[in-house]
């Protein structure tokens, strides 16, 4: 599982067609004109603090995921799975999107795997960056091992902990408690 950032996504994406956007000017640049009115700038590119440029950035990613082949869950429309046979061995990737971040899940790698074939063509559609094994997402701290995933939120916890009950755990807490009634029949 690794993590890939867009570099500079928002400007990575395109304004709808006929869509103008306009602008009051950076700070540095001259707020009038000669006439004495205020300037504005006419915006060519979804900008970051943009309304509308994080929709403007996934209209121009989710189509191209698609057009490579990658479904869209229903449940969540940030994950994209793909599958192909490659060799006569069944590969898959499955891609969660989190603003300019995608967090790639696949079961081979290597030359000629499906994996590399998509990073390739990643690479050259985008200007993206590799940034290695992911360790953590959304305060879900992830290790892996050969044939397993752990997924532990302890660093979050501790962290809320903290901030929300600084004199420490109360005593009425109830440590270690299933959450469930006592007199509950286990099988």
């Amino acid at each position: 599982m690794r993590r890939w950032d867009f570099v500079a996504a928002y400007l990575q994406g395109e304004l709808e067609p006929g869509e103008v956007v306009y602008c009051h000017p950076p700070p540095g640049y001259e707020t009038l004109g000669q006439d004495g009115k205020s300037r504005v700038c006419r915006v060519i590119k979804p900008i970051y603090g943009m309304a509308q440029a994080g929709r403007r950035w996934q209209r121009s990613l989710f189509p191209w995921l698609t057009s490579w082949g990658f479904k869209q869950s229903h449940s969540d429309p940030c994950v994209f799975t793909c599958e192909r046979t490659i060799d006569g061995v069944a590969q898959s990737l499955i891609i969660g999107c989190y603003v300019d971040d995608l967090f790639i899940l696949y079961s081979s790698e290597g030359p000629g795997s499906l994996y590399s074939s998509f990073t390739t063509a990643l690479s050259e559609r985008w200007n993206v960056e590799d940034e290695g094994p992911v360790s953590d997402l959304l305060n879900v701290d992830i290790t892996t091992d050969a044939d397993c995933i752990l997924l532990k939120q302890e660093k979050y916890i501790k962290h809320l902990v903290d901030t929300y009950l600084p004199e420490g755990i109360p005593s009425s807490f109830h440590k270690n408690h299933a959450p469930a009634a006592d007199d509950l029949p286990l099988r």
